[in-house]
């Protein structure tokens, strides 16, 4: 490849200067070596612009001589050019599936819609492992741009999902475009891993029980999810935000972390953690706060004293989280 560039690059800097001289002694006595020089740009480039001075003959002919050449090597120079990049795109492509089967350990995501983005930036920004798969080219594109693991497939063939090194993985996250695919990889995916944790999309309610009888550990509807979330914020406006808290070792676990401001709460102002008794009440436990600077306190002690202008952190099970919050005022 590095001798075709060489050879292509003499041929060009040979059609520069043969042309030049063509021009320089074919034309009239008025044209200057910068005149031939540029005449001979612009017939390469066939650009369009007239002639520096009306063309002789002879001139004409040696203008034809140079776009036929000129076309041929610019050809040639495509053709290269055109091999070296798909060169360059097989050499990248080794090099992340090299990486790739190096992995372990780590989390595969199913499908680069919406909610993959999602987890694939929250993946990210955690510093976690991860492969997307994808199997429309522009997005897997898009993907391997920012710099992510990606192989370009059909997740519901053995092939890709091998390829992923899902024999090695701690975990996958099936978000594809439909229930059918969703199902299926999962069956194919607890066939293949059966220790696998898989957490699996799906949009339609019915379908969750089918994808958890399938294998699926979890199984989230963003649309329920969504609109709960959204629900509960609305008539709880003291709850900022919420995280559920998943395991893939341990299955049991259904823990969910809220952030609540006190701003309302009058009940807990001036009061300290352990007469608050939101352990006793609710078995939760307030496991941080964030104070009026922003500041955390993380695992408070139990005499810190809370104020309306804190926002506690508060632990504990799906069902215990859903008393307390329950029990907020509107």
């Amino acid at each position: 490849m590095t001798n075709k560039k060489l050879v292509i690059f003499i041929y060009f800097i040979s059609l520069l200067f043969f042309g030049s001289v063509g021009f320089y002694f074919l034309g009239n006595e008025n044209w200057s070596w910068i005149d031939s020089f540029y005449m001979t740009v612009i017939t390469l480039s066939t650009v369009g612009f007239g002639e520096v001075y009306p063309l002789t003959e002879a001139g004409k002919i040696w203008a034809i001589l140079v776009i036929l050449f000129g076309v041929t090597g610019i050809g040639v120079f495509v053709n290269v050019l055109r091999e070296e990049f798909i060169q360059i795109e097989q050499f990248r492509e080794r090099k992340i599936m090299k990486k790739i089967s190096k992995l372990k350990n780590h989390f595969i995501i199913c499908g680069y819609g919406r909610m993959g983005q999602v987890i694939a930036s929250e993946l990210n920004e955690k510093n976690l492992d991860f492969v997307v798969i994808e199997n429309n080219e522009t997005k897997a594109e898009i993907i391997r741009g920012k710099g992510f693991y990606c192989i370009q497939g059909d997740a519901t063939m053995e092939e890709t999902l091998q390829t992923a090194q899902l024999s090695k993985a701690a975990g996958v996250a099936i978000v594809l475009d439909t229930d059918q695919d969703n199902l299926f990889v999962t069956l194919s995916m607890k066939t293949m891993n059966p220790e696998l944790f898989i957490l699996s999309r799906c949009s339609k309610e019915d379908n969750k029980s089918k994808l958890i009888r399938a294998g699926a550990n979890k199984v989230v509807n963003p649309y329920t999810t969504g609109g709960q979330r959204m629900a509960e914020i609305l008539s709880k406006p003291q709850i900022e935000d919420s995280f559920s808290v998943l395991s893939s070792k341990h299955l049991h676990l259904d823990l969910t972390l809220d952030e609540i401001s006190l701003e309302k709460l009058s009940k807990y102002n001036g009061v300290p953690i352990k007469d608050s008794r939101l352990r006793e009440d609710y078995d939760v436990m307030i496991v941080g706060i964030i104070d009026e600077k922003g500041d955390t306190i993380i695992s408070p002690h139990p005499d810190t004293v809370l104020n309306l202008s804190h926002t506690i952190l508060v632990m504990g099970k799906q069902e215990n989280m859903n008393n307390f919050t329950h029990d907020l005022p509107s």
